[in-house]
């Protein structure tokens, strides 16, 4: 009885984190929006002025290469260039990184030899942005031309704090495993990202696009790992909704391979658990209602109960046929042979990752399984303090 429990347990919270939570959100929003068609309510909330001042805010730690053309691609973005200032700090970089910027005359330069991580450039650079607006984006992100523009009208809500852009995964037709798992990964949250939007507020930012209004900006503690999450959800918490704009969206390459995938991914699992605990005061529903519930929903469950639940249900599992037989197990056994299937196209996925196949839903079972090993690799490195600020990054595909 206890192991059908534990069985059932696992089951309903693997479902409900990866598919219930998104369309529960998604009958949310589809009420919501019948309600507020019924009762045809305009708001004008235009706050700002039609093109504020913004600040672009990149820090860059021996990022080089991607120098010229993330410059070319901020000088074609469409909005007026006296009003869009790049920020660029180089904490730490030793490739000639400095030398080159000091070239680019709209270029503001922040430069020491220090390296104080992503998140002590952040803190660092924040103090020289006067523009009501700042985008933060990596320097190997290349956005689309509207994209400001898009950021600054989510904006014009005063309610909102945060805009959260869309990252986008540059896809070909036939890809290896990373690629094709990492941009099916970016499609399905950028779904339940705009769902969350609708209803509430997005859980957390990607790095390499989101932008806040500066006067909410709080420094961040300097051993952070994952600033755009800790940066979005305080912003959050003091009252303010952030906003998902899928049309304005960054592009970048994928990982080179699954090994350099995984450090990313095991990261962001350190940081997962150790924004968590920074942000407890979130798990109170009473104080925080339905943000409480998402920021639960959506990342609590996917960082500390799925990978368990993974390995348990899996065993419950077993237990359960080997108890009754094969034939009296009945739906147990039949789940039990849909787990086997899974398990062998995570090594079909894993013998295949390197070739280039149109069918990319084939690496589908091999990312997910990486992307649950790795917050079990993050447990480790969080625990036993081994993931620190200064990380080594993840090598992705050349321009």
């Amino acid at each position: 009885m206890i192991i059908k429990l534990l069985f059932w347990i696992c089951l309903a919270g693997i479902i409900y984190t990866y598919f219930g939570y998104g369309i529960i959100l998604w009958i949310i929003s589809q009420i919501k929006h019948l309600y507020a068609s019924i009762n045809h309510r305009v708001s004008d909330k235009n706050e700002l002025s039609a093109e504020p001042h913004v600040s672009l805010l990149i820090p860059a730690y021996n990022e080089q290469p991607y120098i010229p053309q993330k410059i070319a691609n901020s000088r074609n973005l469409d909005y007026p260039s006296k009003k869009l200032h790049q920020v660029w700090i180089t904490d730490g970089s030793d490739d000639g990184s400095d030398e080159l910027l000091r070239t680019y005359p709209e270029v503001t330069l922040l430069h020491k030899h220090e390296r104080t991580g992503k998140i002590g450039a952040i803190n660092r650079g924040m103090h020289y942005i006067k523009t009501p607006v700042v985008i933060f984006t990596d320097a190997n992100t290349m956005l689309h031309q509207d994209t400001v523009r898009e950021i600054v009208y989510a904006f014009r809500d005063p309610e909102v704090g945060c805009v959260a852009g869309e990252k986008r995964i540059k896809v070909r037709k036939q890809e290896g495993a990373v690629n094709s798992g990492e941009g099916i990964y970016w499609q399905i949250e950028s779904l339940i990202k705009q769902v969350e939007s609708k209803v509430g507020s997005v859980m957390g930012a990607a790095g390499e696009l989101f932008a806040i209004r500066t006067e909410l900006f709080q420094p961040v503690e300097p051993d952070t790992l994952l600033d755009d999450f800790i940066i979005s959800l305080r912003i959050a918490k003091q009252g303010y909704k952030t906003k998902y704009a899928p049309k304005a969206f960054g592009e970048e390459n994928a990982s080179i391979s699954i090994k350099e995938e995984m450090k990313r991914k095991i990261r962001i699992a350190a940081g997962g658990l150790q924004a968590i605990s920074r942000l407890k005061a979130l798990l109170n529903p009473f104080k925080y209602g339905f943000l409480s519930l998402q920021f639960i929903s959506h990342k609590v469950l996917r960082w500390t109960f799925v990978p368990f639940a993974i390995i348990l249900l899996f065993i419950s599992n077993l237990l359960i046929v080997l108890q009754y037989g094969f034939e009296p197990a009945g739906f147990y056994f039949y789940f039990f042979m849909l787990q086997i299937f899974y398990y062998i196209m995570v090594v079909v996925g894993s013998l295949l990752q390197n070739r280039k196949l149109a069918y990319k839903l084939v690496f589908a079972p091999y990312y997910v399984f990486i992307m649950n090993y790795s917050i079990l690799a993050g447990y480790i490195k969080y625990f036993f303090g081994k993931q620190t600020v200064n990380w080594e990054k993840a090598k992705r595909n050349p321009l």
